[in-house]
């Protein structure tokens, strides 16, 4: 591009942009065509002088959800804005997107396989009433609560179920057991199986992940102390998915915790067709790393700042 139409292409952007001419009357002002006006307009958008911004908060980063989709190879990615916000409105925007994602998302699975947690009890809210026609919901961990403050396992599956006109089924059971034998005994009984088996076989997953730190769902649950999460962390632990704690490469890092844990395991999630993972805020970017470079989910659901620590580091990956 000339000099002159390089000045010329930031004159129409502006009278365009900001003074809201139609191209009729830029073309007038500055005596060009309306033809030469709309390719000075194009030129100007691709030499990056025009940077439009959409500020409303259920606003996708379209050009990021492509580049997370060609460097890693998700099946597709939801981004939403981190502009001016962070912690609990940031988790409220992710999970609105999910949401959003969950209520469009085609075949309808007949059975949705779910975790638990703030951020999917987050989703659950955010759900209208007939977001689907008949989907039933089963939890794919032990989520019952050993206090008063985080039990939102059975109301965020009952919830979701409702708001789809199906049906909850519940597992019921802790996420963690003391004894490695009373959770042999729990996965034994024919109720739990049988939960555990549809869980195994449901058409989509939906789940987040918790960070390593004291402000853990399984801590504030009570099924672990913040000594036990430090512990767990100077075995390179990242992380939790579905109550199991891994590493930056996406294995387990305790394995006597692991098999005290109830649940699915994390290759189903590997395995699966759509595996939805709703993850946000810098205290998870590690987790989440781990999560899109060990395969454990299909779509991801999160905010820009995350979605840019994915790509940041699989550069450097790639470049190592």
């Amino acid at each position: 591009m000339s000099e002159i139409d390089e000045l010329l292409s930031i004159r129409a952007a502006e009278l365009y942009y900001e003074e809201n001419k139609t191209q009729d009357e830029i073309g007038s002002i500055l005596r060009l065509t309306r033809w030469k006006v709309g390719r000075l307009l194009a030129q100007a958008k691709a030499s990056g002088f025009i940077r439009i911004e959409i500020v409303h908060p259920r606003a996708r980063r379209l050009p990021v959800e492509r580049r997370l989709r060609e460097v890693t190879g998700l099946s597709d990615a939801i981004v939403v804005s981190s502009a001016g916000v962070s912690g609990d409105e940031l988790q409220s925007r992710t999970a609105q997107a999910a949401a959003d994602y969950l209520t469009s998302l085609r075949p309808i699975p007949r059975t949705l396989g779910i975790s638990w947690g703030r951020t999917l009890h987050e989703v659950s809210l955010h759900l209208k009433q007939g977001w689907a026609p008949g989907v039933n919901v089963v939890q794919i961990n032990g989520g019952v609560s050993l206090n008063k403050r985080a039990g939102t396992a059975a109301t965020t599956a009952v919830t979701i179920a409702q708001k789809a006109m199906g049906a909850a089924t519940l597992l019921p059971s802790p996420a963690i057991l003391e004894r490695l034998e009373t959770k042999q005994a729990i996965e034994g009984d024919r109720a739990v199986a049988a939960v555990l088996d549809m869980g195994t076989s449901a058409s989509a997953y939906l789940y987040s992940a918790g960070q390593a730190d004291e402000n853990s769902a399984l801590v504030d649950s009570g099924y672990l102390t913040t000594e036990q999460v430090s512990e767990l962390v100077r075995k390179g632990a990242v992380g939790d998915i579905v109550g199991r704690y891994i590493d930056s490469n996406g294995n387990i890092v305790d394995p006597a915790l692991d098999e005290r844990t109830v649940g699915i395991q994390l290759e189903q999630l590997r395995r699966a067709k759509t595996a939805i993972a709703v993850i946000a805020g810098s205290n998870k970017h590690a987790v989440a790393q781990a999560i899109v470079r060990s395969g454990l989910c299909t779509v991801l659901v999160t905010d820009e700042e995350t979605a840019n620590a994915i790509l940041n580091d699989h550069n450097r990956k790639g470049n190592s």
